[in-house]
């Protein structure tokens, strides 16, 4: 399934929150790999949750946020025109509100 992604390419949308995207100027295969630590952290997270381990769940849950900070979805913002982190916020109350209202009358 493909999210909608806001024309500046800084966020997708899901159920009509903005999550912010992987830094574009990474190179391929750093974000390779980032993505690929990314994916085992998480599955680690599943793992200790199933198994009701909190010292190996909180490990998991550093490594999957260490990844997403690498990755540029967490953090410092990677863009440099300014404009203010919206991570997680309601696109229909920010400045991609008309773009949003457009993506859900397609």
């Amino acid at each position: 399934m493909r999210f909608p992604v806001t024309p500046d390419g800084k966020y997708f949308v899901v159920r009509g929150r903005l999550w912010r995207m992987a830094n574009p100027n990474l190179p391929d295969e750093q974000r390779q790999e980032l993505v690929r630590q990314l994916m085992s952290a998480r599955r680690s997270v599943g793992a200790a949750q199933k198994n009701g381990d909190p010292d190996a769940l909180a490990v998991a849950r550093a490594d999957v946020d260490r990844a997403k900070r690498a990755l540029g979805e967490r953090g410092p913002v990677w863009w440099a025109d300014g404009d203010p982190d919206l991570n997680r916020k309601m696109a229909r109350s920010t400045q991609y509100a008309a773009w949003y209202e457009n993506q859900t009358e397609r």
